[in-house]
């Protein structure tokens, strides 16, 4: 694929290997939570915007997939430490499995199943985000609203 611009990105994928009991002790289920998430230095930084919306994806053979669904609270902080950006995110109910999702033809091809071992941030098309909210549905994303 050519350079990714913001036209091609529905949402923007946000990997994590520790499950979000273990990002955040005490986070339960539809509650709503500031969490910051460290970025791979890359042009798409500069696309990422404040509003945008967001998932938070649990890598790794321990209940992959979507956790978490939000927008990204802020610009891109640039910090000595490495590139970080906040991310206002709510727990789903019950996770969305990757396994559930490759099932679906649109999201088959998403960057998070053909590159798993890719860096911060991933993202998704219209196609494979409307994927994700369709498998979530109403009993995981609980009052949450894309």
């Amino acid at each position: 694929m050519a350079r990714l611009t913001a036209d091609d990105v529905a949402c923007w994928v946000l990997k994590t290997a520790a499950p979000p009991e273990a990002l955040l002790p005490g986070w339960g289920a539809g509650e709503e939570r500031l969490l910051t998430r460290c970025l791979r230095p890359s042009y798409r930084l500069g696309l990422l915007a404040p509003g945008r919306p967001c998932l938070l994806w649990l890598s790794g053979r321990q209940r992959p997939g979507v956790h978490a669904v939000g927008t990204l609270a802020d610009h891109v902080d640039d910090a000595p430490g490495g590139p970080s950006v906040a991310v206002r995110v709510r727990l789903l109910d019950e996770p969305v499995p990757r396994a559930e999702l490759l099932t679906d033809p649109a999201f088959a091809g998403a960057e998070v199943v053909r590159m798993p071992a890719g860096s911060n941030p991933s993202w998704l098309s219209a196609g494979q985000y409307a994927a994700v909210l369709a498998r979530a549905g109403r009993n995981r994303l609980g009052s949450w609203r894309a």
